[in-house]
């Protein structure tokens, strides 16, 4: 072979092999990405971690596995609602194919961030109030998920507080002004303590060090029992409430079944569990291609009452039989 056919065939080579290598890049940048879910919560990842996988199991169940054909982008606000907002607009800016929206403040930063991209949300108000959707049964727009309704639900947590410490004549609320349904929860309990004929005591909370001075308070003014509202900052400062609630020995409602596992009295409220699993079900039908547009708001049809048998024996109260036989949950 002389020196200039080696050269070309070198040469043809080089060029066929160059040509593959584009070849396989091309095909490689030609494969479609996988489809993202932007994660946006007002909580920590800590206190989501069963959520999280009741969400993911319901993704699952409906094909989607979480590194195999789908990512999960995970943003936490961890109780810092001005967080929300730049998080947002970060999983608006990576194109995600769907957004997750739990707590009505990152419902309100998702819905703010996009009019394009679908969002599932988990919130605890009125959704149509809220002025996210047009209404439950046809959302319209590209906003649908699961209302749990847990901001509506404190004239009954203050019945059933009643029910166990009947002869308490001042009752507190402790609420995180910055909780964007703490004006309701408010009202719909003044109008429940009334309705009882007790005094109810706002007291306002938004640091770890204003719980401790709202527990301070409530002892001054004596209190003699306490609701404690479904803010994300208060979940995962659970541990801390409760403490100080047995501390005080003061008989305590909380919305989530959380706070009575840690040892509070009583929780009464959604299934937060199954919401979660609710919103996986419908990440991944919008997914497969349907519109939140069509699809209903999701409703709650049972709430849970759970009471905490130990902390009723160290308050030194009798639970009626009538709510141990409502109860769901006993802990003991």
């Amino acid at each position: 072979m002389s020196d200039m056919t080696r050269r070309e065939f070198t040469a043809l080579v080089g060029g066929v092999g160059l040509l593959l290598a584009v070849k396989v890049r091309r095909a490689r940048g030609q494969q479609p990405a996988m489809p993202a879910i932007g994660f946006l919560s007002s909580r920590s990842a800590i206190d989501s971690a069963l959520h999280v996988t009741a969400f993911r199991q319901a993704l699952g169940e409906a094909g989607y596995v979480d590194g195999q054909n789908v990512v999960i982008e995970y943003r936490w606000a961890e109780g810092h609602y001005d967080r929300l907002p730049a998080l947002a607009a970060d999983l608006v800016g990576r194109q995600v194919a769907v957004i997750f929206a739990g707590g009505g403040s990152a419902a309100r930063a998702a819905k703010a961030a996009t009019t394009v991209i679908p969002i599932v949300i988990m919130i605890g108000e009125d959704p149509v109030k809220f002025g996210l959707v047009a209404s439950l049964n046809r959302p319209g727009g590209n906003i649908s998920g699961v209302s749990t309704f847990n901001a509506v639900l404190g004239s009954k947590r203050l019945e059933l507080l009643h029910e166990v410490v009947p002869t308490v004549a001042t009752i507190g609320l402790l609420v995180n002004p910055h909780y964007p349904s703490a004006g309701l929860e408010i009202s719909e309990t003044q109008v429940a303590a009334r309705a009882v004929g007790s005094n109810l005591i706002i007291l306002n909370a938004s640091t770890e060090s204003e719980i401790d001075a709202a527990f301070a308070s409530l002892v001054r003014q004596r209190v003699g029992a306490l609701m404690v509202t479904g803010d994300p900052l208060f979940v995962s400062l659970r541990d801390q409430i409760v403490a100080l609630a047995a501390r005080h020995v003061v008989p305590t409602i909380y919305v989530q079944r959380e706070f009575a596992a840690a040892g509070g009295l009583i929780s009464y409220g959604t299934n937060l569990v199954e919401a979660y699993r609710q919103v996986g079900i419908y990440a991944g039908r919008i997914l497969k291609g349907e519109k939140p547009a069509n699809l209903p708001v999701v409703q709650p049809t049972k709430f849970e009452l759970v009471i905490n048998l130990k902390t009723a024996k160290s308050l030194g109260l009798e639970v009626p039989d009538k709510l141990l036989a409502l109860a769901n949950e006993l802990i003991e």
